[in-house]
């Protein structure tokens, strides 16, 4: 038996609530962070600056990687607020505000307001979701559109079922148009697992599904209309080794099934079974332990009576978990895109918690999660020493301490406690990530760092040439001036000197044996900062795992 909302736990609730939604905007002003954020972030940039919406373009080549949908939408923010990496980041952390309203309409449903709040909560301070505000990627827009088309979907069982129906059809192309025909499996498993579970055979061949499949591909014209036109057209093009590429089979087969087999022209993994099992336990923290708890005891209290319950959070995760799990291909963000879902696992299982020893058990677990995350949090500051707080963050971080004894010493939380003081952990932990260590670990992000040295002291606007192809798409993005690759084979494409030149100092020393005329002007440590080692992590040994780039004029 649930409780009764009370004004006094909804304030609290809501305090929360928006301390999590300022945290996710926290790491809005961090640069953006390469290999990916900063790849996705030069893509746009060129789509606007260039107002050529159709094309995708990677350091000067045509790319068929990922669809549009994420691209046209940063590209939209660059024509209002400017090219920035804050104006990059802001969608991204608004999809993830709209996967939380349609988490909170879709549990509110399904369950009720106490249920719907705290599966707010629960999703907008899991690690995970908070890493992809600050390195958005198209998780954060994947997120939003998946639980929007999930709900609308939802809505549409019912009478009025028409427009919702249009609806959810719009929002799950945009997220086809985002990462493929995949988008589509936590959508149909959530749906078709409900209605397949409880036997609702009229509604399962119902002919609304034809005529969603129908509105789907209408609404895709678009990413299939721009494949056609960079790729179809020209099949003189060389993508991937090969000529005669088609875009829009790499975008039906290729780009899914491809990476789901590992047999396509994208390879990257071996596949782990077990592999978003213990990612999901750092991913969701702080609330892992509390969901494989709760769908243990979901699958314990209903599987025998499955009519009893709703199962659309259930299938939507994990069929896609399933999926995900026997694909070649893993990442670890992929996961992200079912937290709506895990979110309303954990939230209904909590206010539903009666039993004390149960309730004891978690509150243990909990406390024992949150202190490991603090913990953690101090280790890593004695050793990387970011060395860069600021009064405002310092007041922050103590504002988090101050909401940890408000709410240890009230009286009206009761079992909820806890999980109040789990999100004060997760408050400091993340404020510090963001505020602290994230801009100071960006600084050994050499690329970006060169862009903004190159923005200060260009003064002629000179061409900046990059010679690190595949790894300076931060260049690409945050600099002003000119950017051009230096390919061999390809020199005559070359702007005309003098012209800078973006290198490692291993490069230059090469380019100074051959006589070649230039000026060393500012070199940058280096490190791949999104493969961490401990002796990068710590102060004391970090310079033995720096490597050295130029900035150089060419005359």
């Amino acid at each position: 038996m649930q409780e009764e909302l009370s004004d006094q736990t909804k304030k609290w609730l809501y305090l929360f609530i928006g301390f999590a939604v300022f945290l996710n905007f926290t790491g809005l002003f961090v640069p953006v962070m390469g290999p990916d954020g900063a790849l996705y972030a030069s893509i746009a940039k060129n789509m606007a600056q260039h107002n050529n919406f159709s094309d995708l373009f990677v350091e000067g080549k045509d790319w068929l990687d990922k669809p549009h949908f994420p691209f046209w939408v940063s590209a939209v923010f660059f024509k209002f607020f400017g090219v920035a990496g804050w104006s990059y980041k802001l969608p991204g952390i608004l999809f993830v505000l709209l996967a939380a309203a349609y988490t909170y309409k879709l549990a509110k449903a399904l369950y009720t307001e106490q249920v719907a709040l705290w599966s707010v909560l629960i999703l907008l301070t899991s690690q995970h979701i908070i890493i992809c505000t600050m390195d958005v990627r198209a998780e954060p827009y994947l997120t939003g559109l998946i639980i929007a088309s999930v709900y609308h979907f939802y809505k549409s069982l019912g009478k009025k079922w028409f427009l919702h129906l249009v609806i959810a059809c719009f929002f799950a192309a945009c997220a086809v148009m985002t990462k493929g025909v995949f988008a589509l499996i936590p959508i149909g498993g959530a749906i078709g697992g409900e209605l397949l579970i409880k036997k609702n055979w009229k509604m399962v061949f119902n002919f609304r599904w034809p005529l969603a499949v129908i509105l789907i591909l209408i609404f895709i014209i678009p990413e299939l209309y721009t494949l056609y036109i960079q790729f179809d057209l020209h099949p003189e093009k060389v993508i991937f080794g090969h000529q005669q590429v088609s875009g829009i089979k790499f975008f039906f087969w290729d780009s899914q099934f491809g990476r789901f087999f590992n047999n396509g022209p994208i390879k990257k993994s071996k596949g782990d079974p077990t592999f978003f099992l213990h990612t999901t336990l750092w991913a969701f923290l702080p609330w892992s332990l509390l969901l494989y708890t709760a769908i243990f005891q979901f699958f314990r209290r209903h599987f025998k009576k499955p009519a009893q319950v709703e199962w659309y959070c259930i299938c939507g995760s994990l069929l896609t978990f399933l999926v995900f799990s026997l694909s070649k291909f893993q990442l670890p963000f992929y996961i992200t895109i079912v937290f709506p879902f895990f979110s309303t696992i954990c939230a209904q299982y909590l206010c539903n918690l009666q039993l004390e020893s149960s309730v004891k058990a978690i509150r243990i677990a909990q406390t024992f999660v949150g202190t490991v995350m603090v913990v953690l949090i101090l280790v890593i500051h004695y050793f990387f020493r970011p060395g860069n707080m600021t009064l405002l963050t310092d007041l922050l971080l103590l504002l988090t301490l101050v909401l940890f004894v408000a709410v240890t010493r009230s009286s009206a939380n009761g079992r909820f406690k806890v999980f109040y003081q789990v999100c004060t952990a997760v408050f400091f932990v993340n404020l510090y990530f963001n505020l602290a260590y994230y801009p100071k670990l960006l600084t050994y992000q050499a690329d970006s760092e060169a862009a903004f040295w190159i923005n200060d002291h260009n003064p002629k606007n000179l061409a900046v040439v990059q010679s690190r192809i595949g790894f300076g798409f931060a260049l690409d993005f945050y600099t002003d001036a000119p950017v051009y690759y230096s390919r061999s084979g390809e020199e005559s494409l070359l702007p005309p000197k003098p012209y800078l030149l973006y290198a490692d100092a291993d490069l230059i020393d090469q380019y100074v044996k051959q006589g070649v005329s230039l000026k060393r002007l500012k070199s940058f440590d280096s490190f791949r900062i999104t493969r961490l080692s401990g002796k990068f992590l710590n102060h004391a040994t970090r310079k033995e795992t720096l490597s050295t780039t130029e900035v150089v004029l060419i005359n």
